[in-house]
């Protein structure tokens, strides 16, 4: 195998997304009736637990995928696009996509590595210009709704790194030596295992936990204007 392409390669929810792109679409289906109020405070929770990196991968997922259980993309596509339109959007600040064009200006491959699930970010992902996302994958029954449950690698904590080694070698990449010449963008603690794992790690708003390893470190922090 042969080294990649320098990567330039990005977290999404409170990176540059303004939110948790999960936790809105919670808040949306109940705003919308789908899901009842009761979700709000486990919603709130679930947040609460992953901001302070004490949510374990497979609870976290799980907790989400659940929302969309029952249903085919095609029956989830009205309130996805209203959700598009009405919630992220507005969350992508300029800032962001400036962020981005930076590294691709300089020839950098950009990839988005969110453990959101691969349904609810990929028109995001198209937004911002990601031709290649890693994302936690959704479990489907043979009628095509999705079951409830993850499959595969989840993208999230260890499996970020997992996935995008995974990824490179499909391409006939080396992982080492194209991670060492890469950069990722985080926010979260959560994130540690992929930000150790590249040659630039690139710290955004981080969280409390995430800024003192940053501090400790001496890598760079980045603070988006998001108005």
């Amino acid at each position: 195998m042969v080294p990649g392409p320098t990567l330039a390669v990005f977290d999404l929810d409170n990176t540059l997304l303004t939110g948790d792109s999960e936790v809105l679409w919670g808040a949306f289906l109940i705003e919308h009736g789908v899901l009842g109020p009761e979700f709000a405070e486990r919603n709130q929770a679930m947040e609460r637990r992953y901001n302070a990196g004490e949510a374990v991968p497979g609870e976290f997922c799980a907790f989400f995928a659940a929302t969309l259980a029952g249903k085919t993309p095609a029956e989830w596509q009205p309130l996805r696009s209203m959700f598009m339109r009405d919630v992220i959007l507005p969350r992508l600040p300029p800032s962001a996509f400036a962020l981005m064009r930076q590294y691709q200006a300089r020839g950098d491959l950009l990839v988005l590595s969110t453990a959101t699930s691969r349904f609810l970010v990929e028109e995001t992902a198209q937004v911002l210009g990601f031709e290649h996302l890693l994302a936690t994958e959704l479990e489907s029954d043979a009628e095509g709704r999705f079951t409830g449950k993850t499959q595969d690698v989840l993208n999230m904590r260890e499996g970020k790194v997992t996935r995008l080694k995974s990824w490179l070698t499909e391409r006939g990449w080396a992982a080492a030596p194209t991670l060492a010449k890469s950069s990722f963008h985080s926010d979260s603690i959560n994130d540690l295992p992929l930000l150790l794992a590249v040659g630039q790690p690139v710290v955004v708003d981080p969280d409390k936990r995430l800024e003192a390893e940053a501090s400790t470190r001496g890598w760079p922090v980045l603070r988006l204007p998001r108005n």
